[in-house]
């Protein structure tokens, strides 16, 4: 018997109710399927009621299973390797109180830097629970007692030792979770990538003409890495310019100058691009 299955079996021994954390990313097909098969009652958009609803249609959605007999299900779990999120089970919980722990989790940060903290991610989930003290694990899970996950090429189970409703402290630790630098740029690359899918196809249909999209886009992220531009805004600056540029790369001006410091490089390379395309004043 696999790591999952006997814990689809112990959980079930013990009567709890499953659920299912799914990566709206990459997994719209699946979560429109489930949508369908469950009904209006079995699920919830996480992303609804927080700073992130305007990114609703591919936010993270919560499910609550009354079976694994799903085509849909069965074609995630038999697919752990997309990372598309994680599956728990919960004694008596009820799916808004679900909802509202996860929805207090989500955005970190205080206006204007605020950020969404991707605990529907299986691999930052499996980072925070492996970095996470025991009598810290309650107040990140909250109402869950046992949680399964793919992780580094297995399945791998915590459980919750207290579970509960918990607020969220002001200063999450597993907000401070470690990322190695391999990991880093897997989820970058991944969560990339389908941004790019989903806003640029035309582009990318457009490139893929003459070059391998995944290998232009890693060189991409390196390229960002060499030059410190690590902000969201930066990277995606470089990635939608170099899109428009003819042969898919940036233009040479765009090499850092000697004393340049990254922060000082992008600003530069902002200001020429608006300046050349007449959004910048004279």
């Amino acid at each position: 018997m696999s790591t999952l299955e006997q814990w689809l079996h112990d959980q079930s021994a013990t009567g709890r109710r499953f659920y299912l954390v799914l990566d709206s990313l990459g997994q719209l097909d699946d979560r429109n399927a489930l949508v369908s098969e469950l009904g209006a009652q079995r699920y919830r958009n996480l992303y609804i009621g927080t700073p992130a609803e305007p990114l609703a249609k591919n936010g993270p959605y919560l499910f609550e299973l009354d079976s694994f007999d799903l085509p849909t299900l069965r074609s995630l779990i038999a697919s752990p390797e997309r990372n598309w999120g994680w599956l728990a089970s919960a004694e008596n919980a009820d799916l808004d109180v679900l909802s509202t722990h996860w929805r207090e989790r989500l955005v970190t940060g205080e206006r204007p830097h605020q950020a969404v903290y991707r605990f529907h991610d299986n691999r930052v989930f499996a980072r925070a629970l492996a970095y996470l003290q025991p009598e810290q694990v309650p107040e990140y899970l909250g109402s869950m007692a046992s949680v399964c996950y793919w992780q580094v090429e297995q399945w791998t189970i915590t459980d919750n030792p207290a579970p509960g409703q918990y607020p969220s402290p002001a200063a999450p630790a597993w907000c401070h979770t470690p990322t190695p630098e391999a990991t880093f740029k897997s989820i970058q690359f991944d969560n990339t990538r389908r941004y790019l899918v989903r806003e640029h196809t035309d582009k990318l249909l457009d490139l893929a003409q003459q070059q391998g999209i995944d290998t232009w886009l890693r060189g991409q992220l390196d390229l960002a890495h060499t030059w410190g531009w690590q902000e969201p805004d930066s990277i995606h600056f470089l990635l939608t310019q170099s899109l428009l540029a003819p042969d898919y790369a940036p233009p040479k001006t765009w090499l850092p100058q000697p004393n340049e410091t990254p922060a000082m490089h992008f600003d530069r390379v902002y200001q020429e691009t608006l300046y050349w395309q007449g959004d910048a004043p004279v």
